[in-house]
């Protein structure tokens, strides 16, 4: 089900140019500054707001509460015109979210160069079933998901991909080579992640890096972001200096560490870490 249709309109946009402005609240102003004559309130399953929209001479656009909360303003627009209610579950409407800012960056930015090596993805496979076995629909995020192939081996296995990066180029490759799916796509900055998304049973982040003394504070972010958001954690990176790395960052969250060598893929997962807490 796509946003229009949870709205049950036809056509409806969203007054936020990209999924990472959702939690920008500058956007309740924006909204609150159109003509309106019609609106719709959309709540989820515990009568929270999800999302708002207004019809204008622009039709109908709408802003949305995932991330960030309604302002009074934007209410009191809402009730001047006697708006209707409408609700949702939380995750029906999140996936229409990113659907719809996934589409919008299929159409506009070019995908890519393909990058994906075929047999990684059953060497992938081998390490992630190896690791937690088949999955039986468990949300398990793709931390800088690149290209996707992380997400599609994660599918593969019975997961259900959340995948996320900040490379609009690579979620497009992703995206029209059908790794990724509109659904389950953000492209976000992995050092704020959290703000975009609860906390999940599993992640993984293959092929992190390159961690070096420039990069090493922001990669140290992006770890601590998905270590918090998941209970257990699978992560790739190519050298072992660098998965110690990680494993003191896990350790000093507290969590549980593991470090070991892949040689199955000599090339982009020669390093394992798996964490859990």
């Amino acid at each position: 089900m796509n946003a229009a249709e949870i709205f049950e309109l036809e056509t409806i946009r969203f007054i936020e140019p990209s999924f990472a402005d959702i939690t920008d609240s500058r956007f309740n102003a924006l909204l609150a500054g159109k003509d309106a004559n019609e609106g719709r309130l959309l709540l989820d399953e515990a009568e929270e707001p999800l999302a708002i929209a207004f019809q204008g001479p622009e039709g109908w656009i709408a802003g949305s509460f995932l991330c960030r909360t309604p302002s009074v303003v934007l209410i009191d627009l809402f009730e001047s015109v006697n708006g209707e209610i409408f609700q949702e579950n939380r995750a029906v409407f999140a996936a229409a979210a990113r659907e719809y800012f996934s589409t919008i960056l299929t159409s506009e930015v070019p995908p890519a160069i393909e990058d994906l090596n075929p047999v990684r993805r059953g060497i992938l496979g081998e390490l992630i079933e190896n690791t937690w076995g088949s999955g039986r629909g468990e949300t398990c995020v793709d931390c800088c998901c690149g290209s996707g192939v992380g997400s599609l081996v994660l599918r593969d296995l019975g997961y259900a991909p959340l995948s996320y990066d900040n490379d609009a180029s690579l979620l497009s490759r992703g995206l029209h080579a059908g790794r990724l799916l509109p659904e389950e796509t953000m492209c976000l900055d992995a050092t704020i992640a959290s703000r975009y998304i609860d906390p999940v049973p599993m992640g993984i982040g293959i092929m992190l890096g390159e961690i070096n003394s420039f990069s090493q504070d922001m990669w140290e972010t992006i770890v601590q972001e998905l270590f918090a958001a998941t209970k257990e954690s699978l992560i790739t990176v190519g050298t072992e200096p660098e998965a110690r790395l990680i494993a003191t960052w896990g350790e000093e969250m507290g969590h549980a560490v593991t470090v070991r060598e892949n040689p199955a893929d000599p090339i982009y997962d020669l390093w394992v870490c798996e964490s859990h807490r």
